[in-house]
């Protein structure tokens, strides 16, 4: 029981201290997490936002493996696209992103990651029944349903955009982005 209770006590302080800013304290106690107990992977995905955090991408790419190894989730399969992405490999990115919205519809990091790549590698009809998916889960989440619009807008169909476009504006009507939208789409 003590070797767990330290293994939670210092992921705990880990992400205390990287919420604070202070990386050298998040990563002596992720360390100490993991040397606690080395079956869990949220002291490696800690670790990983500390490499990143410090531009150490090589570094950051190791732990999210080893997260993944233990429990492939999500938040792994983000961060390895993140910095595969960032390595230029945007098709595998564009995959593993794609992999991590099926395994969490709600993960902003993967659905926002989606829309960049979908509109660089020109594939946005590819990414259109993820953002729907996640307004399934939020409705009312503006910038999910107006990237939606806007992803519609691109592939011509206008009138969809546009019911999208008037329902954000029922519920906000001072989304400004969203109205300039709808005017530019019935100009």
């Amino acid at each position: 029981m003590s070797g767990h209770l330290d293994y939670e006590i210092n992921k705990e302080l880990g992400e205390c201290y990287l919420f604070m800013g202070e990386l050298d304290k998040a990563e002596e106690y992720y360390k100490k997490a993991v040397s606690s107990n080395g079956i869990h992977p949220d002291p490696y995905l800690g670790l990983a936002t500390v490499a990143v955090q410090r531009g150490a991408l090589e570094d950051a790419m190791v732990m999210y493996q080893k997260a993944h190894k233990i429990e492939p989730t999500d938040k792994s399969l983000s961060g390895i696209a993140l910095i595969r992405m960032e390595n230029g490999e945007k098709e595998n990115a564009f995959s593993m992103f794609v992999e991590a919205v099926k395994m969490n519809p709600a993960n902003m990091v993967a659905l926002f990651s989606l829309i960049r790549l979908g509109h660089e590698l020109d594939r946005v009809a590819d990414i259109i029944p993820y953002l729907r998916d996640y307004l399934e889960i939020d409705p009312v989440k503006h910038e999910v349903r107006y990237s939606l619009a806007g992803c519609l807008v691109c592939l011509d169909q206008k009138d969809a955009a546009r019911e999208h476009l008037e329902k954000i504006l029922e519920m906000n009507p001072d989304f400004e982005a969203a109205t300039e939208m709808l005017a530019e789409i019935q100009s």
